[in-house]
C-alpha cells in the first residue's frame, strides 16, 4: 500500500530514512526503559542517525504541531458533528489522548524530524 522509497513509509514503519530497511529505534514504542532510544547508526546502511549534538531538539516543534493538530481536529469534529461537548470536555479528551499517546508521539516526532533532513537513497 505505502511504497518503500517514500517518506511516509519510513515514518509509519519507523525505518531508516536513507535505506528504509534498518530499524530507527532500539525498542518498541511502549518500552518505557528505552523510550526514544535510537541506534547510533543504521544496522543496514550504517548511516549515522545523529548529525550533530542536539539534532533532535527540533523534534519538539514537530511534537507540538502534532498536538495542536489533534486539538484542532477534535474541536472541528465536535463542531461539524454537532456533538455539543464543552470546551472543558474537549480539553479533557485531548489531554487524555496526548498523555496516553506521548510515547508514540515522541517516536513519531523524531522520525519525522529525521526524514526532513535525510533523503532516501536507492541502492543499485
Amino acid at each position: 500500500m505505502i511504497k518503500k522509497g517514500t517518506k511516509l513509509y519510513s515514518i509509519l514503519k519507523f525505518k531508516c530514512p536513507q535505506c528504509h530497511e534498518g530499524d530507527f529505534f532500539t525498542s518498541s514504542v511502549y518500552n518505557f526503559k528505552k523510550i526514544g532510544e535510537l541506534y547510533k547508526c543504521c544496522p543496514n546502511c550504517k548511516l549515522k542517525y545523529s548529525k550533530e549534538p542536539g539534532f533532535y531538539f527540533g523534534a519538539m516543534y514537530v511534537s507540538y504541531t502534532i498536538g495542536i493538530a489533534i486539538f484542532i481536529t477534535t474541536f472541528l469534529a465536535n463542531w461539524i458533528l454537532n456533538l455539543q461537548a464543552s470546551l472543558l470536555q474537549i480539553l479533557l479528551f485531548v489531554g487524555i489522548v496526548l498523555i496516553v499517546g506521548t510515547p508514540y508521539l515522541f517516536h513519531l516526532s523524531k522520525i519525522i524530524w529525521a526524514n526532513l533532513f535525510i533523503q532516501y537513497k536507492v541502492k543499485y
